[in-house]
């Protein structure tokens, strides 16, 4: 079989178990029985097909993606977050726009925390975007800033998903999460200037109000107590990697420890907040482990038939730059983003855009970090984003998706504008990960 037939009947398959409403993770794995039987051998390929599968979950590198979940999942629960959140909305002080800064200031160091955008949209849109709006802020000052500070959580470490990402494409783990950093800051500023700007063209979208001024020692204690306490844990994280002390499931491992021995010593440690912490995280966790399974097997799959082997010599055989073809990968993710959700992007593209990426001469670690700013975009694209009914699910009663639409554009030019500045300045993000070496 030609090398295009087998790679149209196997996504012929996902889609069509997809189109029945088969969660992604069966999906894949009915659409790899039926490939393993075809392309393998029969039987004998379908336990060549599972060995190999199980092989691939035992991997080391899958350990920081439940610890960062239920590292994520106790700052939550526990009210961690919100202590910190209130903390830099008293720092900001009477600056036009303050709840907005605040959004992407605490929303920035609460995605380096959760790892998880929908969480982080789900916590900041059912608490400030009704609380802007009561005091006179625009749907567009409130619900942006949020929307693009949710996406934060993918790139920024430690991401459950770059980590997914990392161990499907075989990237340095350690590596794909520190490249992330300066990206994911430099994103965080685009967002700030942008409320500058919609500020300063449009001062009534967030009205001035009266607010009790705080003196310098108050502010003072409140980056002691509230502040430093939750970030020095995303910087330790971050240094045992960077310092080669410990591995990412290492760091995973103090991260969660660290998140627990906070809430301890705020007291807001309760069993309930422990239990749904580890269910949360657990149930993320079996779906990841599923995903990881049927992901494997579908690029061994990919391999055999000739599948990924003819793509890549198909794609090179074009008398295309590299950038053109980097372009042409990235119109691929957003285009899929705005009707699949990000794992099952993942999933069909990992196997194909990553060898390729390779065989055009990227730094993978560096295309990580691009396809993660896709996955990025494409949660907050018009018109089925996944963060945008997450809004609508949390946003105030009579918010329109029409609304949430155009709240979020500003925030996906912003992301847009990081591509370029990685494509023209890709030490962004390979410089600290060079650090590794």
């Amino acid at each position: 079989m030609e090398w295009y037939f087998a790679l149209a009947f196997l996504l012929s398959l996902i889609l069509l178990f997809m189109a029945i409403g088969t969660p992604i993770a069966l999906a894949f794995l009915a659409a790899n029985v039926i490939g393993a039987w075809h392309f393998m051998g029969g039987q004998t390929g379908i336990l060549q097909m599972l060995n190999n599968g199980f092989g691939a979950l035992s991997s080391f590198n899958l350990v920081p993606i439940p610890l960062f979940l239920l590292m994520g999942e106790l700052f939550f629960r526990t009210g961690l977050g919100m202590k910190m959140f209130n903390a830099v909305d008293q720092l900001m002080g009477k600056v036009p726009g303050r709840l907005s800064y605040v959004t992407v200031v605490g929303g920035t160091a609460f995605s380096t925390l959760s790892g998880s955008s929908m969480g982080s949209t789900a916590l900041m849109g059912s608490l400030l975007v009704p609380e802007m709006e009561r005091r006179g802020y625009k749907k567009k000052m409130a619900i942006g800033p949020i929307l693009g500070t949710g996406g934060l959580a993918i790139i920024i470490p430690p991401s459950a998903l770059a980590v997914l990402l990392a161990t499907l494409a075989k990237v340095d783990i350690g590596a794909l999460l520190i490249a992330g950093i300066l990206p994911g800051l430099t994103l965080a500023g685009f967002y700030i200037a942008t409320i500058f700007i919609q500020t300063k063209l449009d001062p009534l979208a967030a009205p001035n109000y009266e607010l009790e001024p705080v003196p310098l020692s108050a502010k003072l204690k409140l980056i002691v107590t509230d502040i430093l306490p939750m970030l020095s844990v995303m910087v330790i994280i971050v240094t045992l990697m960077l310092i080669g002390f410990a591995t990412p499931s290492e760091a995973a491992a103090f991260g969660a420890l660290g998140v627990i021995i906070l809430a301890f010593i705020f007291r807001c440690m309760t069993w309930e907040a422990f239990k749904l912490s580890v269910t949360g995280a657990l149930k993320v966790t079996l779906m990841a482990y599923l995903i990881v399974f049927g992901s494997a097997t579908f690029s061994q799959l990919l391999g055999f038939s000739g599948a990924s082997g003819g793509l890549i010599g198909w794609a090179t055989s074009f008398d295309l730059s590299p950038i053109l073809m980097l372009l042409a990968m990235f119109a691929v993710l957003l285009v899929l983003g705005t009707f699949m959700e990000q794992i099952s992007i993942m999933m069909l593209t990992v196997p194909i855009f990553f060898p390729l990426a390779q065989a055009l001469g990227f730094d993978l670690v560096w295309f990580g970090i691009v396809v993660l700013l896709a996955l990025e975009i494409s949660f907050s694209t018009p018109p089925l984003g996944l963060l945008l009914f997450v809004m609508k699910g949390v946003a105030p009663a009579g918010t329109t998706m029409s609304e949430i639409y155009s709240a979020a554009i500003p925030y996906i030019l912003c992301s847009m504008l990081l591509v370029a500045v990685l494509i023209v300045f890709p030490g962004l993000a390979t410089w600290l990960p060079s650090m590794l070496q």
